[in-house]
């Protein structure tokens, strides 16, 4: 509760600060929004690092993502079906699996050269450029199709950036809502340790079912209220830009702090991933056909089957 509660006084005390500054609603949805809805897992992560809990920090990031693509969207396409035409958005697709690939490699350092698998901090550092290149891209690419991509003139009416100017909360919100996610990323991983020792199995575990999926609220809430608006490409970008968030700053900030080793099962995490990915690519990018009900719920019970495998 703190921590999504944190995370939405964060996105509501910042935006109001955005929006007092003149910048528009619609590069708020882009930033702040996206951001926002991501700092559970960042504070999470980061903590979980300090701790040296980085079973916990892995299987936040990878679970998140996992939880993303195949519980978020598909209880998004369960309610509307998705489909995709903003530019930004077939763009990105690409763009996680890339960074979904790049992360497997990095996680195959045994196979490879007989080393015990490892983000390390070169790893991160290389994540994190990556992320920057993102952004530039992103930037240039908002710049040049503002006026006509369908996914941007969603964003000019997301919910989430609806603000009144005149408030004199804006700081305290801001404030309030980053002691909040400190203190729920406490407790979180606090919880979560004194969990996997209670039942008896690993933190990663934990991390990708338990901790994953609470961190995961920001999304689903933003991508559900998205699919009821009829607003799909806002459901698909939010579940995106959150993986590729998650995955080139999230986990690198997390490694920086401490060179997170890949846990027994993490490779089967990894490569999970990176399939509920690559079902997206012929889905929305060579095909039209959108992601239909019965699709979502497919994602929904590959979900569960995942999750009966793993922890079993």
């Amino acid at each position: 509760m703190l921590l999504v509660g944190g995370g939405a006084l964060l996105v509501r005390g910042a935006s109001e600060i955005a929006e007092s500054l003149g910048i528009s609603p619609m590069v708020i949805g882009l930033t702040v929004v996206a951001f926002g809805t991501s700092m559970p897992e960042l504070i999470v992560n980061a903590l979980s690092a300090l701790d040296g809990e980085t079973e916990l920090a892995f299987g936040n990031v990878v679970g998140s993502n996992i939880s993303n693509l195949a519980l978020v969207l598909g209880a998004a396409a369960v309610i509307a079906p998705i489909s995709v035409q903003g530019a930004l958005v077939k763009r990105e697709i690409p763009l996680l699996l890339l960074a979904t690939t790049i992360m497997s490699v990095m996680a195959l350092d045994n196979w490879v050269d007989g080393q015990p698998a490892m983000i390390g901090r070169s790893d991160a550092i290389t994540l994190l450029l990556l992320f920057c290149i993102f952004l530039y891209v992103t930037a240039m690419d908002f710049v040049q199709l503002q006026r006509r991509d369908p996914f941007l003139s969603d964003v000019g009416d997301y919910p989430l950036t609806a603000i009144d100017p005149a408030s004199r909360f804006r700081w305290p919100l801001t404030l309030g809502g980053c002691v909040m996610l400190f203190f729920g990323g406490n407790l979180t991983v606090d919880s979560a340790v004194t969990l996997a020792a209670w039942f008896g199995v690993s933190e990663t575990i934990i991390g990708l079912f338990v901790v994953a999926i609470g961190t995961s609220m920001p999304e689903l809430v933003t991508s559900i209220i998205a699919a009821m608006r009829k607003e799909s490409d806002l459901a698909l970008g939010n579940v995106v830009g959150s993986n590729l968030f998650n995955s080139l700053f999230v986990l690198p900030i997390g490694a920086l702090i401490r060179p997170i080793p890949v846990p027994e099962g993490g490779l089967l995490d990894l490569a999970v991933s990176w399939l509920l990915v690559a079902i997206l690519i012929p889905l929305f990018i060579f095909g039209k056909a959108p992601l239909s009900r019965g699709v979502g719920v497919l994602l929904l019970l590959l979900y569960c089957s995942y999750a009966i495998i793993r922890v079993a």
